[in-house]
């Protein structure tokens, strides 16, 4: 499962970023790739157990694939997986998914008080 080699990395750069302060909220946008969104969360929660994000809020924002077809030239965007194989416009088979697959920890909001301090 590699969303959860994904959601560990995030969950780092939040630790990072927050410098010791509990974390209560983070926004993380998934673009270029589809994701499940709830898989997302679920994995985010696994890899923060016992840390400083462990218990915050989670929004994933999931940005779907864009597809631009060879034979007619449209682009779309790919939100449903299946369309990565036909073009929604005039169902050809010669397509590119194009963009940038990126995972973006966008925001992170957390305690002013650092864990562990009185």
């Amino acid at each position: 499962m590699h969303e959860m080699g994904l959601c560990d990395a995030i969950v780092e750069a939040a630790v990072r970023r927050a410098g010791g302060h509990r974390v209560t909220s983070m926004r993380v946008r998934v673009t270029g790739h589809p994701v499940d969104a709830g898989v997302i969360d679920q994995g985010l929660r696994l890899a923060a157990a016992g840390t400083v994000v462990e218990g915050a809020n989670v929004e994933v924002v999931a940005r779907p694939p864009s597809v631009r077809c060879r034979d007619c030239g449209a682009r779309s965007d790919a939100a449903d997986p299946r369309l990565l194989v036909a073009c929604p416009r005039c169902g050809g088979v010669d397509v590119d998914a194009t963009g940038a697959e990126e995972v973006v920890l966008e925001a992170i909001a957390f305690d002013t008080a650092r864990e562990g301090s009185s």
